[in-house]
């Protein structure tokens, strides 16, 4: 077989593949580190505990972490839900804004120094890819259509 046909097989595999992918993977990470949240088993618990005494202070941390967590697990499960793309990639986009705020808000937690992250630095940072997979799924929506007036 020559390879301009291997590579178009193997592109439109991929093609195929890509938004249900995303759309696992997305569920995966979501649906799992909001049950380790829920649960009281996440490692990100201090640094999440640290932002929310600074932003938050009103709000039972106990309580937060849960609630918190549970916005996770229903982001995760709404990706899995063939049109729902229209309610959670709003919703993943303010998740998105709250879990990169440690890079601003608590620098000493999230930098070494100047462009060098801590591990918690790298594991926000990481978000970016989740975004594109979530823009990727958007991209692919049709359109919503105006319905005509009688």
């Amino acid at each position: 077989m020559p390879i301009k046909e291997i590579d178009i097989k193997l592109i439109n595999f991929f093609r195929a593949i890509s938004i249900p992918l995303a759309r696992l993977g997305l569920f995966i990470i979501f649906f799992w580190f909001g049950i380790l949240k829920v649960f009281d088993l996440s490692p990100a618990t201090p640094i999440v505990q640290k932002l929310s005494e600074q932003t938050i202070p009103f709000i039972n941390f106990p309580t937060f972490i849960v609630l918190f967590g549970g916005l996770e697990i229903i982001i995760g499960i709404l990706f899995l839900i063939k049109g729902a793309e229209r309610v959670v990639i709003p919703l993943l986009f303010l998740h998105m804004i709250t879990t990169f705020m440690p890079l601003f808000l608590l620098p000493q937690e999230t930098w070494f120094g100047f462009l060098i992250p801590t591990l918690e630095g790298q594991y926000i940072i990481k978000n970016l890819a989740l975004i594109a997979a979530a823009v990727a799924i958007a991209a692919n929506l049709e359109p919503l259509r105006e319905k005509r007036s009688k």
